[in-house]
């Protein structure tokens, strides 16, 4: 009973030891080497879905953890990727608690909306409190993959939470 226990733990953080995985290894999902263009900000779709269906999973003090660890692994002022995750909470907060049942279409279009404010915020201040430089082809790949790609992770996710988690949604 208790190794069951456990092993439920494991699978109910694994959301959350995926978000420090990915922000402390330094894997932005950049495959620009690979692919020329191809670049997905995974850590905003993890955020969004978890913080959306099952927010005890991540809380908010993790994730702005995790935020200032990719800020010093990624070199950016300390604060902004934190910042920018906080926008994505504030919008699935406000969508889990103004809707009923969520479906793959209202999530996308709310996610698309989070994204673009919290994109905004992380560019206006890393424009404005550094010396780090973007091109706005870049930023545009990375916000089309991203957004276009939020529907399979969705799947792979709700399929995850079924099978290791439970079906209930917050």
């Amino acid at each position: 009973m208790a190794k069951i226990s456990i092993i439920n733990k494991i699978f109910n953080s694994g959301p959350l030891l995926l978000l420090y995985y990915l922000c402390i290894s330094e894997i932005d999902t950049n495959l620009e080497k690979v692919f020329e263009i191809f670049t997905l900000n995974f850590q905003i779709i993890l955020i969004y879905f978890w913080v959306l269906k099952r927010p005890e999973i991540m809380a908010n003090g993790h994730i702005f953890v995790a935020g200032l660890i990719n800020d010093v692994v990624m070199g950016f002022p300390l604060g902004i990727s934190s910042l920018s995750y906080l926008i994505m909470i504030f919008f699935g907060t406000y969508v889990r608690n103004k809707s009923v049942n969520t479906t793959i279409a209202s999530d996308w279009f709310t996610f698309f909306m989070a994204m673009i404010f919290s994109n905004i915020l992380f560019f206006t201040l890393i424009n404005n409190f550094s010396e780090l430089s973007f091109s706005f082809a870049k930023i545009g790949y990375n916000m089309f993959f991203t957004l276009f790609t939020f529907p399979i992770f969705w799947l792979l996710f709700n399929i995850y939470q079924i099978s290791f988690i439970g079906s209930r949604d917050a």
